[in-house]
Parts: structure tokens; C-alpha cells; sequence
């Protein structure tokens, strides 16, 4: 048997959100970046390590992450860019083993059981995942191993950041028993509370109390969760991927939309995201739906299945536009706006698609490109361009925006 056990390992991608907004714009590089909104109602959804360096961190109040830390840079979230990471980390995981359990766009375990004849050690392969993490992503990777998930999870969070920590079955409770309680899954701040009552602050403690002295406070259920934690035992298995069943975006206005023209732009903008999604993701889609919703919360949907799959906004936005015009003529007026698209088939599936799609096709993955490279938004197809201001009375155009 292999010193670990039957090995699991989890990795999860350093700080994330803010590292691939270093990659998309270097000047960052070396700066306390914070990803999240500024606003007083904002909060951090990541930082760099230079800004958890001066005490920041995910879910902090952004008007406290200003006073603590005036020079750190805000940076609106880009899901397009994550997403689009995240597939490439995916890939990474699946070309190690076909036993990868997303758990969020960062984080998978990976059961490598039987990868181990292929690429040798849990230990060897940890390596491998991370070395193809920095030379395809750019990014780093930590990496945890252990018996269970776990021991898996919280091996990567000690290895953090850009570190690699195993641990052996025999090493199970040497590891886990130093460690806080909040530290396990299923204690969150109120239990952790209520055990530090109790004079119980490390899983060792908790692992040494008395089962009934727990199932008095907590219940038994409860109770024997707790204990079974602490002594490291854990019975999930990884899962497999499985793939999503719909892609979609929708969009909550400031103000309800009633003008026909704004409506299109905006179900054409929508379309055009779900579509890159699409793109990116490897799918194509045989169901488009649109989702609309009234001043009132009533919300109404309508849908309809192309004659082949399309990972096309032109093919979306036909659809939908088409939905909405058949409208009756006393709902245009909406609060929010939705395009779904569903009955996905990986986009492999088609080959001759990439001869039907033409130019547009062309044109729709020379956009993916532009924003790989340069960010989203940074081309857009000119229906989704802003009029600009009409100039002033008399027709004179001020001299610094004269054309040459």
C-alpha cells in the first residue's frame, strides 16, 4: 500500500481572483490588490498576499480594508478571465487522473489512485500538478494529500502559499491534533465559541473529551460528527466533474427598461456573454431561453430549440430577439433580463459546425482572443457601442475632438 494510504489530494490555485488580475495587467505585480467592489456596501472577494500582508483579507468590509490599508488597489471581479482560467486548470487535473471533483473555480480534489502507475508517487504527482499549473497558467498552485478529503484540504491550506504538504495515514492525528477546531469542516464561529466554553481549543482536546459531555451540549448526532472529525475519519468520496446543464447570464437593471432598442442591446450583450461562456467551456447549446421580468416580480420565460447546436451570439441572439418581439405588446417594460442556453453537448460533437458558422464564427472567436489578451470588453461588436454626445448647437465640434 502506498505510505498515504489510498491518496487524495486537493489543490487549490493562490489567491486566485487577484493573481489572474496580475497576470492581465503586470503593473500590478508587487502591489496590495484587492478584488472586490470599493463601495460602502463592498467587500473583498480576494487579495493578493502583499495586501494579506497588511491584514486584508476575503469578506472584509472594503470601507474597512481602505482605512487599514489606504494604497491598496481595488479591481472590479472579471469572471470571464476566472472562468477561462479555471477550464485550463481543470484540463491540467484531468490530463493527471479522470477523478476530478470541482469544488469551486480554484479548488479540485483529485482521487489518484490510478494515476500513481503512470506518474509515479502522490508526491511526485503533487509536483507535476503544480509545475503544469506555473508553466500553462502562469499561477501557482498548493497542493494537500491525505487519505481522506479531509486531510487532503487541510494539508493545501498549511502548504499555503505555492507549497505542497503530505500526509501519511500513520502521521494522520500528529497533523490534525495541534491544529484550532475551527479549523475543521462543520465547525463554524458559533461552535468554536461554544467549545472554547468548554475549555476545547485544539482538535486534540476535542478528540479527548468524553463523547457524552458532547452529546449533552451539541446533541448526539452532533456530538459524534465532532469526534469522528477530530479523529480524522471522513467517508466522501471524490466525485467526478459532470457537466453543467445550462450556461447562462441574466441582469438586474437600476431603472426598468422600456425602450425596445435598449431592450435588443441589452439581450445582445447578454447573448454574446453566454456564448463566450460557451466557447470557453468546450459546449454547445440546443436551447435558448430568455428570462424577463416585470416591474411587478412577475417573471416570464420563453424558450426555443435550434434544428443543431451553436455556441454562436449571433444564433442566441436570433432566438431571443425573436422571443421577445412575439411579447404581448403590454409587457416590454422589464426590471431584469436573462438569456439561458441549455441541452449542452461538448462542442467536439460537431465538427462540421466550424463550416457552417462562416464568418461569424470567425469574428465571434477573434473577440475570445482579443479578451484573453487584452481584457474583457476591450472589443465589442459596434451594436453594443455607446452613441457618442451629439455636439453642440451649430454643429462645431470642440478643436481636441475634431477628426484629422
Amino acid at each position: 500500500m502506498n505510505p498515504i494510504g489510498e491518496p487524495i489530494l486537493h489543490a487549490d490555485l493562490d489567491s486566485f481572483y487577484a493573481s489572474v488580475e496580475v497576470l492581465k495587467d503586470p503593473s500590478l505585480a508587487g502591489k496590495p490588490v484587492v478584488v472586490g467592489s470599493p463601495g460602502a456596501r463592498g467587500v473583498i472577494m480576494s487579495a493578493s498576499y502583499e495586501a494579506r500582508a497588511k491584514g486584508l483579507h476575503s469578506a472584509m468590509p472594503s470601507v474597512r480594508a481602505r482605512r487599514l490599508v489606504p494604497d491598496a488597489v481595488f479591481v472590479p471581479p472579471d469572471f470571464e478571465s476566472y472562468r477561462a482560467y479555471s477550464n485550463r486548470f481543470r484540463e491540467i487535473l484531468l490530463s493527471v487522473t479522470p477523478e476530478v471533483e470541482p469544488v469551486s473555480l480554484d479548488e479540485a480534489f483529485l482521487d489518484i489512485r490510478g494515476a500513481t502507475l503512470l506518474f509515479g508517487s502522490p508526491v511526485r504527482i503533487a509536483t507535476r500538478v503544480r509545475r503544469l499549473v506555473e508553466d500553462d497558467l502562469a499561477l501557482t498552485a498548493s497542493v494537500g494529500g491525505g487519505p481522506t478529503k479531509l486531510i487532503a484540504k487541510l494539508a493545501s491550506v498549511k502548504a499555503k502559499p505555492n507549497g505542497q504538504l503530505l500526509v501519511p495515514a500513520a502521521g494522520i492525528l500528529d497533523f490534525l491534533h495541534p491544529l484550532p477546531v475551527a479549523a475543521l469542516w462543520g465547525i463554524g464561529e458559533k461552535t468554536a465559541e461554544t467549545l472554547a466554553r468548554l475549555g476545547i481549543r485544539t482538535v486534540g482536546e476535542l478528540a479527548s473529551t468524553p463523547p457524552s459531555i458532547l452529546a449533552r451540549v451539541f446533541g448526539e448526532g452532533h456530538g459524534h460528527d465532532l469526534l469522528e472529525l477530530a479523529a480524522g475519519r471522513d467517508e466522501r468520496r471524490v466525485v467526478p466533474f459532470e457537466a453543467p446543464k445550462s450556461v447562462s447570464h441574466e441582469e438586474t437593471y437600476p431603472r426598468d427598461l422600456d425602450d425596445p432598442d435598449e431592450i435588443l442591446r441589452e439581450l445582445l450583450a447578454l447573448s454574446h456573454r453566454v456564448a463566450s461562456r460557451l466557447r470557453a467551456d468546450g459546449y454547445r447549446a440546443r436551447t435558448v431561453t430568455v428570462k424577463l421580468r416585470l416591474p411587478s416580480f412577475t417573471t416570464l420565460t420563453r424558450s426555443r430549440t435550434l434544428a443543431a447546436p451553436t455556441d454562436l451570439a449571433a444564433d442566441v441572439f436570433h432566438v431571443a430577439r425573436e422571443l421577445y418581439e412575439k411579447l404581448p405588446e403590454g409587457r416590454r417594460r422589464f426590471r431584469l433580463l436573462g438569456v439561458a442556453t441549455t441541452g449542452l453537448q461538448p462542442a467536439g460533437a460537431e465538427q462540421v459546425a466550424l463550416v457552417r458558422e462562416g464568418r461569424w464564427g470567425e469574428a465571434e472567436r477573434a473577440l475570445d482572443r482579443i479578451h484573453r489578451r487584452f481584457g474583457t470588453g476591450a472589443a465589442l461588436p459596434a451594436a453594443l457601442l455607446k452613441p457618442r454626445p451629439a455636439p453642440p448647437a451649430g454643429g462645431i465640434v470642440p478643436a481636441n475632438r475634431r477628426r484629422e
